[in-house]
């Protein structure tokens, strides 16, 4: 299918709007945010009034309605100046908004989604476990029906958001269920009895440092059956759609984090001198500011054809997984040449490069990791493997 990227005039105001809330808002303070190890809810309160939180939701269920190529434009930049804010505003938006956008009913949209749309309330996403990652077939959190009620046992592991959330969509299987059968979403409101956040890891990670990563769990945690969210067993089909939105997020943010280390590169190459002149004349040092553009350009192409197909309501699962893999790829090509570029003081907390590049490891990581995503490339270029389950 032909792509058009000539940006709208209301993409362009998009882009250029976030661009110059992130450079005031964001970039002088994140250091700070990340050696505290938080965010200030005052900044998702500005966000929350320009529509950032609520970015592609629907104006009539509170959000902005914008157009998928306009929020990875958004992604980009609020990622540009904080990957670690970028991760709070994807899983509200990609995760637990498109969880309710795809498979809430009416009355879960107006009671749920408007008030994250808004801003008014923040969501987390809960599939992950301790044993079940890449294999997310394999989770073991039970969900048992009892008497109008559902009752969750279980554990949840790397839940970006979950100590901050009000609400959690937690996926579950009905006990005696195996692999993809038996799996259903539920919305877990916090301070439901039975449900404990256990750890949060913010500082001690390798990035995203102001960003909270927890642990929760479950113990004869019950909620109405109403908090059932789509289809009863059918969790394994709403997860693997969900995700194919989040992922392009991750692509998004990678573009971003790419682009402020390549931004960070050139301004020192032009400012540090050696052998009494500019390393930026050096032709190695120029050759990398060339080969780390050409990656943020080819990564930017591929993001921006995987929203422009969603806009358009083609399956865009191919071209998600391909951004996602490159964009994570590129990503760690891209800051590790901006600490080599800066030489011992990329090295060095002093300098913003040493951030960027841990934050971009995480990137092919979470949401489905490289492997994930060459294999499901694989899958629909050639069918599926034989082996699998």
């Amino acid at each position: 299918m032909p792509v058009d990227f000539k940006l709208t005039p209301e993409q362009e105001l998009v882009r250029d709007t976030v661009r110059e809330f992130v450079d005031r808002e964001i970039v002088p303070h994140v250091r700070e945010w990340e050696r505290k190890g938080e965010i200030p809810q005052s900044l998702y309160a500005k966000m929350a009034e320009l529509g950032f939180l609520g970015a592609p939701v629907p104006q009539k269920y509170g959000g902005a309605g914008m157009d998928y190529v306009s929020f990875a434009l958004l992604v980009e930049e609020i990622s540009r100046g904080s990957s670690s804010v970028r991760t709070t505003i994807s899983v509200q938006t990609s995760l637990s908004e498109t969880t309710l956008m795809l498979f809430g009913n009416e009355e879960q949209k107006q009671k749920w989604l408007v008030p994250l749309a808004k801003g008014e309330k923040f969501g987390a996403w809960a599939l992950t476990e301790p044993q079940a990652g890449s294999d997310a077939a394999a989770l073991a959190t039970t969900a048992q029906y009892d008497h109008g009620q559902w009752v969750l046992n279980g554990t949840k592991r790397f839940i970006s958001n979950g100590s901050i959330a009000d609400y959690v969509f937690v996926y579950a299987r009905e006990p005696g269920s195996k692999r993809h059968e038996g799996l259903s979403c539920f919305m877990v409101p916090k301070g439901t009895k039975g449900f404990a956040v256990t750890n949060v890891e913010t500082t001690t990670k390798l990035g995203l440092r102001a960003s909270p990563t927890a642990d929760l769990a479950f113990e004869d945690c019950r909620v109405p059956e109403d908090h059932l969210v789509g289809k009863r067993g059918n969790g394994w089909e709403q997860a693997m759609r969900t995700l194919n939105g989040g992922r392009l997020g991750i692509a998004a943010g990678a573009v971003g984090v790419a682009r402020a280390a390549l931004e960070a590169a050139m301004k020192y190459a032009k400012e540090r001198k050696a052998f009494g002149r500019p390393i930026a004349s050096f032709q190695l040092v120029r050759e990398m500011i060339a080969e780390s553009y050409m990656d943020i350009e080819a990564a930017r192409f591929l993001t921006l054809r995987a929203a422009y197909l969603r806009d358009q309501g083609v399956d865009n699962t191919l071209e998600v997984s391909l951004a996602k893999l490159f964009g994570a790829q590129m990503a760690m090509r891209v800051t590790d040449r901006a600490i080599q570029i800066h030489g011992g003081y990329g090295f060095s907390g002093d300098f913003d490069v040493e951030r960027y590049f841990r934050d971009a490891r995480v990137l092919g990581l979470y949401e489905g990791t490289n492997e994930i995503q060459k294999l499901i490339i694989a899958e629909r270029l050639l069918g599926p493997s034989r082996d699998r389950e």
